[in-house]
Order: C-alpha cells, then structure tokens, then sequence
C-alpha cells in the first residue's frame, strides 16, 4: 500500500540526485574507460555549468556504495594510479526509471511551447 506521495511518484532515499543523475549519465556517455577528469569536462560541455573534480569524485564514491557504478584502480603509463568508473546494471535500471518518471511528468505539459503528448 503507497503510504505517501513521495512513494508514489518513486521519491525517496533511493531517489538520484541532480549531480548523481547527470554523473551517470556522463559515465555512460565515456564508457568503462571513464574516470573523474573526462566526467567533469564531459558534464561541463553538455551542462554549461562548472564542477570541480573533489566533488564529482565524491559523487562517483557515493554512487559506487548505491552499487550504482564499479570502480577499478590500474596503473598508469606515469606511474599514478588511476580509478576508472563504469555504470552497473542497476545504475542503467535507475536511469530507465528517472527517464520514465520525468517523461511522465512533462507528459501533456506545453508550458515551454512545446506540446508533449
């Protein structure tokens, strides 16, 4: 039984955050080879908007305890270790569900001048 609004539209502890939904989507975008740097310049590039490294990172460490990204740390022709990000199945699954959830809430809107069906 739904007890509350926010479980009924799927809102809760489980719920990506802004960040963490773009972060994904990011990592997606640059594949298995991913890590912290190309994600920040690829977020930058598609958002407009600054991040840092730290808090990128930080969100990749949290998405990785959600089991929403795996993480490796391999050696680097420099000698630095380096750790790559990729998105789990059930990273991909938690996007299929925001995707559909903000598909269903811009459903029939035409506040934009953009009629949506």
């Amino acid at each position: 039984m739904v007890t509350s609004l926010r479980e009924a539209i799927g809102m809760g502890r489980d719920t990506l955050g802004e960040l963490e939904h773009q972060t994904l989507l990011a990592a997606l975008r640059l594949g298995d080879g991913a890590y912290t740097a190309p994600i920040v310049t690829e977020l930058e590039e598609r958002t407009g908007r600054a991040h840092t490294l730290a808090a990128v990172y930080i969100v990749l460490r949290r998405l990785e305890d959600k089991g929403l990204v795996r993480s490796s740390l391999e050696d680097t022709p420099g000698g630095r270790d380096r750790r790559y990000f990729g998105v789990t199945p059930a990273g991909l699954e938690r996007l299929r569900e925001a995707r559909l959830a903000y598909e269903n809430l811009w459903a029939g809107l035409d506040v934009l001048g953009e009629r949506r069906s």
